[in-house]
This record gives structure tokens, sequence and C-alpha cells, in this order.
């Protein structure tokens, strides 16, 4: 993986690794020495043990921020303790900078699926007078979050129906049947659990949540006298869909890398598949990338960063030196991806995003994998699907020296017996293979 630069000498640096190492694994909130954890570090705590502890009360860790009850409640206090007296920041600043997933919300001005300007007028409205009221937004319903699952059903009734006016049906004065309209809202939400059949095929917690979300709406609408019913009404009782969920982030699969770098033609498209799956960057560190950024005449290529969303200050190159060259020979010393255009002088994340679907539909990956709309961040949940198979591996690998050296850990071996340097190269020789499952192409 990346190796970290840090400025602290490195023997102070890897003794106070050693001393965190030692706590691990961090499977409880008692486990986790909070305060003595680094910004970034109460990331990784924040993925080991809140994280599971968010999705088994049915919210998504990437995308909704616990509240401070939640956290106190559920024991996770410690957390916005050591933000506030040890890094003098808050929750909310520190989950935006190191854990919110910045895949979705490209633009400040939300991107609606639908047309209908009154349907989406009333979403607008219905979210910012919810807002204005003080309500009091748990962490599983922020108004992100909400307005992501309204635009889901109206999206998904689109499909299913040919229309996203969700108002003239409902409306006081509306000539529509009540039934119909309760048949289509059912019929919506079939549509969206068929498996191959014209669906999206999202799991049953993620219906439910879209079911809270579109039947809160049509409450507000009774309450208003806008609407004369809610025809979502029943619906959970009818469907009881199941809202535990243990669903991990979707990943592309192997298949679906190979793909698209078989069939990227420019060392552009090249150079997007190899920062997205190979790099595991973010879409955002994708377009701003800088051939300054790009350590290549090194026994270690990697890429550098100043600083980084909950991860390493260098990412390490373990595929793609050589098409980085011949990125950087066609664009020259500065930006990877020039813009003319841009203030920044670099392209923006949602052309990443344009570039990277229009590629994989060439590709052949199909547009919605495991229930969830394909999107760039996919690729970097790949990476990091293959860096956790290289740690597993790396461990399997120095289990026999654990046996000869009396350990009973293979971990304490890892850290003990080899060098730093052959750390790193084991993690580099171990990543190449898994990588190569991808990238080995011949292209």
């Amino acid at each position: 993986m990346a190796e970290s630069g840090d400025s602290e000498p490195k023997s102070k640096t890897r003794s106070r690794a050693q001393r965190l190492e030692r706590t691990k694994p961090w499977e409880t909130a008692e486990d986790v020495p909070w305060t003595l954890l680094s910004e970034e570090e109460l990331a990784d705590a924040y993925e080991a043990v809140i994280a599971p502890a968010l999705r088994r009360d049915e919210m998504d860790p990437t995308t909704d921020c616990p509240s401070y009850e939640w956290l106190s409640s559920t024991g996770f206090r410690s957390l916005t303790y050591t933000l506030r007296e040890h890094h003098d920041t808050t929750l909310a600043t520190w989950w935006d900078e190191y854990i919110g997933d910045d895949v979705d919300d490209d633009d400040d001005a939300y991107s609606w699926n639908i047309d209908h300007e009154a349907t989406r007028s009333s979403f607008e409205r219905f979210l910012a007078e919810k807002e204005d009221d003080n309500e009091d937004w748990s962490a599983a319903s922020t108004p992100d979050t909400i307005r992501t699952r309204l635009n889901c059903y109206a999206t998904n009734h689109c499909e299913r129906h040919g229309t996203d006016d969700l108002l003239s049906p409902v409306d006081t004065d509306s000539d529509v049947d009540e039934t119909e309209t309760v048949d289509q809202c059912r019929a919506t939400f079939r549509y969206m659990r068929s498996d191959g059949q014209g669906g999206d095929g999202y799991a049953e917690p993620t219906i439910a949540r879209v079911h809270d979300a579109i039947e809160a709406w049509y409450d507000w609408l009774v309450d208003r006298r806008v609407a004369a019913f809610n025809p979502t009404t029943g619906a959970e009782d009818w469907f009881k869909w199941s809202r535990s969920t243990d669903d991990d982030p979707v990943a592309l699969d192997t298949d679906h890398v190979r793909a698209m770098y078989e069939a990227a033609e420019t060392t552009r498209e090249q150079m997007l598949v190899i920062a997205l799956c190979a790099w595991g960057l973010r879409a955002s560190e994708v377009a701003s990338l800088h051939a300054e950024q790009l350590v290549l005449e090194d026994e270690r290529p990697r890429v550098e960063f100043d600083t980084r969303k909950n991860g390493p200050g260098s990412v390490a190159i373990v595929y793609g030196a050589d098409a980085a060259c011949d990125r950087v020979a066609v664009a020259g010393d500065g930006y990877l991806f020039p813009s003319e255009r841009s203030e920044t002088g670099h392209i923006h994340r949602t052309t990443i995003a344009d570039w990277f679907h229009e590629l994989a539909d060439r590709a052949g990956v199909p547009g919605k994998i495991d229930g969830q709309r394909r999107k760039p961040h996919m690729g970097r949940r790949w990476w990091y699907d293959r860096y956790s198979a290289t740690l597993e591996e790396l461990l399997k690998h120095v289990e026999e020296i654990a046996s000869e050296q009396g350990s009973a850990s293979a971990r304490v071996v890892l850290d003990s017996y080899l060098s730093e340097e052959r750390r790193r190269e084991l993690r580099r020789e171990f990543m190449r293979g898994r990588l190569a499952e991808a990238f080995e192409t011949g292209n």
C-alpha cells in the first residue's frame, strides 16, 4: 500500500506505530486508544468499530454522519471528546474531511434524475421546511440522505410507469382513481426489488429506507392539504421488508476492471483506469493529478500528496508507472488532465465520472452492480479489496516464521522480525500478484 511521508524521525514513528499496532485488533470502543490517535488514525478506528455499529442500525457509514446523541448512546463518546480536546475540531468537520463519500456530491446543486419540475420543487421545499423548522435530523435521516432516497423512488417510478409526475395522481382535484395510484406505488417497490426483470435489484433494507423517505413526503403533502391521501400507506406491512443488513460497500469485479483496461484506447483512458483501480484514488484526486506528484524515477515509484482524506500521504505505484510516463509525455509537466476552461487548471471530478461511464459502457460493464448504480468509487473499493487480501496473504506468509520463533502471533513477527524495507517489498510483491489479475492483459 501507500507509505506515509511523516516528518518525524523514522525510529520514533516506527516505535509509535508499533505501540498502536499492539492495541489491535480494535473490535470495541474500549479497544481503541482514542486520545493517542491522529485524525487519520481516528478514521481507521471509525471504520473498525463505529462503521459496523452504524450498519447494524441501518445506516451507511460513508453517507450518514452519526449524531452526537447516537455516538454517546452507543458508547463512542470518546471520538467526539478526542476531536474536540486533542484536535480542536468538530465531528462534522472531521467527518467531511476524512470519512464522507465524496463521489456523489459532485455539484453544489443536486442533480435530480427526473424532469418534472413541480415534483422536484416539492421535494426541495419539503426538505427545506424540515430544516427551517429545526427538525432534529438523525444520523440515518440527514437532508442529503433523504434527498437521495426521494430521487431513487421518483427515478424508479418513472422507469416503471413512464412518468415522474408524483403530484397529479394524489392531488385533491385529481381524477385518477386512488386504488390505481396505490397499485402504481407498490408496483414501483416491486420493480426496485426485481432481479433482472427490469428493475435495480435493490436490497430490502434499501427499499425500506426509500419507502420511509417517500412516505414522509406524502404525509407532508397530506398535512398541507396538497394531497388527498398517501399511496404508500400499508406498503411496509404488505411487503414486510427486512431492515437489517451486513452489506459491504460495492466494488467493481475483477472482470470489470480488466475489461475497462483492455478497452482503453488512449493514454487518458489508461491513466483513468490505473489511477482509480490500480492506485485506489478518488475521482477528485484523479482529476487534480499533477506531474509533480508522480515520483517515477525511484526504486519505490509513488504518488505523493500534501494532504489526503483518511488515507496515506503517498500511494505506492505497483502498476502503471509506464502509463504515467506516457501520460506526462502527452499532457506535459502540469496537470495530467488539464482544462483551459477551469479556474483550477484541471478538470472536475464530474468529468472523471463521465469518462469512467463512457469507458465502462464501451467495455460492457453493467450500469448496476449488486443493485447499486455504477460509479468511479467502485474502482477504489476494488483496490481496497485487493489490498485487504494482500495483508492476509502477507500474514500467512510469516506464520511459519512465527512458529519457528515460538510466537503465537504472525503480526508480532511481521513487526519485530522483518525490516520496514522487507515488509514494504513483500507488500508490493503480493499486491502486484493481486493487481495482475486485471492489469496483465497484454494491453
